[in-house]
C-alpha cells in the first residue's frame, strides 16, 4: 500500500510540474482529470443538445510529430472531444477540423461553432464588454460526431520542433502533408479508422480540407465520407483583384448588392425584395450583360457601356459617377470606402455588417477591417486561453497565435506564377470516392471570400450530374464567420445534422 501511495503522489507531481500548476490547486468536482504518457490531458464534461445531455471526454495537448527515423519534428496542438458510453467506434463518425489564415488556429469553429463551448457575443455578432466569456453550446455538433481541432504548425501552441525550420510547414503543399499527417497518426493511435471520417474547415481551411481529400486518398488510402466548406475559398483568382484579372468583379457583384441593401442605399424597388430575390436577379445580371461586357474590354459599345453602368448603380446604390470612374470595375477596397462615405462610415470585409471610422474620409481604401479588429480577435483569444485553463486544465507558457505571428512567408511553390485551386483535388476525391458529400456554407456579407465565387468554382469543377448531387449549398444572412450571428448559428446547427444524416445514410 505504501509503494502504490508513492508512486500515485509521484505522479501527481508530475502531472503539476509537466503542468506548470500548483499541485495544491483546486480542480472542479465535474472534471475528471487524467495524465495520459503522451502527456496530454483528459477531463470530463457535458453538454446540453436538442434537450439530451452528450458526455464526453475532451483530451487537450501536443501530437508529437515525427520522421520514419523517429526524429521530432514539429508538437502540433490539438483538443479533441470524444462521446463517452459509445459501444462501437465503428459506427460513431469523427470530424477533424481546422480554421485558415493560412496562420489561424482553430479557435474559430472551435469556440464558435462546432465545439461545445462558445463564446458569448450580442445577437448581431457584437463583441461585449471585456473581460469576455464563454457558455455552454447548446448548438455544438458533438452529439453527431466526435471533434478534433488541429492548429496547424505556427499556429496556436504548434511548432516546428527545436532545431526544425518552421519554413518546412509553411506552403500548400507543406501544410497538407504535415495536417495529413496529424490525421493519420490520430486516427491510428485512438483506433479510429473504421469510424466514417469528416473534414470540416473555415476560409483557407476550406482549401486545405479539399486538398486533403486527395491527399489523404493517395498518400495513406484514407477515404472521408463527408467535407463541410464553410466560407469557402477554392480558386484564389476569383479574390484577387489585380489588372488584368476581371473574374473577381462579376463574382463580389451579388455581395456588394447584399450589402447596399443592408444599409438600405438602393431604390425602393429593390430594397422591397427579399435578399434571396436580391442576389438571385444580381447573380444572372453578374454572369451574363456583366461579364460579357467585361470581356469586351475597351470595345465595348457605348450603348452597351451606359446599360451596365445603369444597372451597377441599381446593384451597389454607388452613383454613376463613380461607376464610371472604376472602369465598371469596383474593387472591394473601392466599395467599402465608398459605401458610407458620406456618413464617414467605412464597410468591413469579414463581415460588412459592420463599420468603421478612418482617420479622414478621403481615399480609396480603408485603414482596417472594423470587423475583425476589436470585434472577434479578443473575445475568441481570452475566451478559449480562459476555457483552457479553467475546464480542461491546460495551460502553456507560449503565446497561442490566433491569427498570424507565427507564420512566416507562406510558400505557393506548386502554383508558381499562376493562381492556387484546389477545386481539381476536390473533383479528384470525389471521383475515386463517388458517394463523398460536400456541404458549402456562404454569408451573404461575407467579403472575404465571397459566397458566389465558391458556387462558381464548384459549378466549373466538371462534375458529372450524379457528382453534382453529392454537393449542397447553403447561405445565411451572416458574415465569413457565420456563426457569430445568432439566428445564423442556430440554422447551423438544423442544417448540419441533415448533413450528418444524409452522409451516414449511404453507409452500408
Amino acid at each position: 500500500m505504501k509503494i502504490i501511495l508513492i508512486f500515485l503522489l509521484s505522479l501527481s507531481m508530475q502531472f503539476a510540474f509537466a503542468q506548470k500548476k500548483d499541485p495544491d490547486a483546486a480542480i472542479p468536482a465535474a472534471q475528471e482529470i487524467i495524465k495520459n504518457a503522451d502527456g496530454v490531458v483528459k477531463t470530463k464534461g457535458s453538454v446540453t443538445i436538442n434537450g439530451k445531455a452528450v458526455s464526453y471526454t475532451a483530451t487537450t495537448g501536443y501530437m508529437p510529430m515525427k520522421s520514419e527515423d523517429g526524429k521530432l519534428r514539429a508538437n502540433i496542438f490539438f483538443v479533441a472531444y470524444t462521446k463517452d458510453n459509445v459501444g462501437d467506434f465503428d459506427k460513431r463518425p469523427i470530424t477533424y477540423t481546422f480554421n485558415g489564415g493560412p496562420g489561424s488556429a482553430s479557435i474559430w469553429l472551435h469556440m464558435g461553432v462546432i465545439g461545445p463551448k462558445r463564446i458569448v457575443m450580442s445577437e448581431k455578432g457584437d463583441a461585449l464588454t471585456a473581460p469576455y466569456s464563454y457558455t455552454e453550446n447548446e448548438f455544438s455538433w458533438l452529439d453527431q460526431t466526435d471533434l478534433v481541432f488541429i492548429d496547424p504548425v505556427g499556429t496556436g501552441f504548434s511548432r516546428a520542433a527545436p532545431g526544425v525550420d518552421k519554413a518546412e510547414f509553411q506552403g500548400y503543399v507543406e501544410d497538407i502533408q504535415s495536417v495529413g499527417e496529424f490525421i493519420k497518426v490520430y486516427t491510428s493511435k485512438n483506433k479510429r479508422w473504421g469510424s466514417p471520417k469528416f473534414l470540416a474547415g473555415e476560409s483557407y481551411g476550406t482549401t486545405r480540407a479539399s486538398g486533403l481529400s486527395e491527399y489523404l486518398q493517395s498518400a495513406y488510402k484514407m477515404y472521408v465520407n463527408g467535407i463541410v466548406l464553410i466560407s469557402a475559398v477554392l480558386n484564389f483568382q476569383t479574390i484577387q483583384f489585380v489588372v488584368g484579372n476581371d473574374l473577381p468583379y462579376p463574382l463580389y457583384l451579388p455581395s456588394y448588392a447584399s450589402t447596399s441593401w443592408y444599409y438600405k442605399k438602393l431604390s425602393p424597388e429593390y430594397q422591397a425584395k427579399d435578399i434571396k430575390a436580391l442576389t438571385k436577379e444580381v447573380e444572372q445580371f453578374a454572369i451574363t450583360e456583366y461579364a460579357t461586357a467585361l470581356m469586351k474590354g475597351d470595345k465595348l459599345p457605348k450603348a452597351q457601356y451606359d446599360a451596365v453602368v445603369t444597372k451597377l448603380a441599381k446593384y451597389t446604390g454607388l452613383s454613376e459617377t463613380f461607376i464610371r470612374q472604376t472602369n465598371l470595375r469596383i474593387n472591394l477596397a473601392q466599395y467599402n470606402k465608398e459605401l458610407l462615405r458620406n456618413e464617414g462610415k467605412t464597410v468591413g470585409r469579414l463581415d460588412s455588417r459592420f463599420t468603421g471610422i478612418d482617420y479622414n474620409d478621403t481615399g480609396s481604401s480603408t485603414e482596417y477591417d472594423p470587423s475583425n479588429t476589436g470585434t472577434i480577435s479578443g473575445p475568441y483569444t481570452h475566451g478559449l486561453l480562459n476555457y483552457l485553463g479553467k475546464e480542461l486544465n491546460y495551460t502553456n507558457d507560449l503565446t497561442y497565435y490566433t491569427l498570424g505571428g507565427g507564420i512566416g512567408r507562406w510558400n505557393y511553390s506548386n502554383v508558381q506564377n499562376k493562381y492556387l485551386n484546389v477545386a481539381e483535388s476536390l473533383r479528384k476525391a470525389m471521383s475515386v470516392s463517388p458517394t463523398l458529400k460536400v456541404w458549402v456554407l456562404g454569408g451573404y456579407y461575407d467579403f472575404a471570400t465571397p459566397y458566389f465565387a465558391s458556387k462558381y468554382v464548384i459549378n466549373h469543377m466538371g462534375l458529372r450530374p450524379e457528382q453534382q448531387k453529392n454537393i449542397d449549398f447553403t447561405y445565411y444572412e451572416a458574415g465569413h464567420m457565420i456563426y457569430i450571428h445568432m439566428p445564423s448559428l442556430k440554422q447551423m446547427k438544423i442544417d448540419a445534422d441533415s448533413f450528418y444524416a444524409k452522409t451516414l445514410k449511404e453507409i452500408k
